[in-house]
């Protein structure tokens, strides 16, 4: 069943002779509980392609429907909304508040939604992530490793249909980064959550459903690759 849609999506930067751009009428869907690997060069439109997917930087031209309705075609409130609970988002550098412990950063997102927390959940998540007594470490008393764990727990709480992770091993060892993308996997399956990774590990992007990529702000290949 398609969750995602994204249709001859533009995005460019200036104007004239000086104009950039980063995406140039990609179009493609996505299923549900699809796990998709997005590859390509430095500057070929990623990581612009997975901000628009996650209501996060608006498109030039083009639309992204998500359970058939266009994502961008309400109101900036309703766009929020969308941010908050349709998707996960999981960077590089993991974006922990320094300030605040594990259980804190895992849950802000459920709180600044307004919404009770889902202790049942928490504790599920908490315990596939490995992160069991380490509830009240702030991020600089954990490793790297465990520091994108709780960033994945974070984009994972608001039970989003669809997780979108920006290079999430890109800081990480090799033993590490195969951790993290088990830890995706696991989340893909058990909770059929749509999961599209941008990687530059080849490697990573082989243990997707499907490989897409991008170069020039143009897809050059879409390949199924199975499990």
């Amino acid at each position: 069943m398609e969750i995602l849609r994204v249709e001859n999506l533009k995005k460019y930067y200036g104007e004239g002779t000086n104009t950039v751009k980063a995406l140039d009428g990609i179009s493609f869907s996505v299923n549900k509980g699809e796990f998709i690997s997005i590859i390509g060069p430095s500057g070929s439109g990623k990581s612009t392609l997975l901000h628009i997917l996650g209501g996060v930087d608006k498109p030039t031209s083009g639309k992204v429907f998500m359970n058939g309705q266009d994502i961008y075609g309400g109101t900036d409130e309703q766009l929020a909304v969308f941010r908050r609970r349709e998707v996960g988002l999981i960077y590089q550098f993991y974006n922990l508040i320094p300030v605040l412990n594990v259980m804190e950063n895992m849950t802000l997102p459920v709180l600044m939604d307004g919404r009770d927390i889902n202790q049942e959940r928490l504790g599920e998540l908490t315990d596939i992530l490995g992160l069991k007594g380490r509830e009240n470490h702030l991020p600089n008393q954990l490793s790297g490793g465990q520091q994108q764990r709780v960033s994945i727990g974070r984009a994972l709480m608001n039970a989003p249909a669809v997780v979108l992770a920006d290079e999430p091993t890109g800081n990480l060892d090799s033993r590490n980064s195969q951790e993290i993308v088990e830890l995706l996997k696991l989340s893909n399956v058990k909770y059929q959550q749509t999961l599209i990774m941008i990687t530059h590990d080849e490697n990573i992007a082989l243990q997707a459903d499907r490989m897409i990529a991008i170069e020039d702000g143009k897809i050059t290949r879409d390949e199924v690759m199975g499990r």
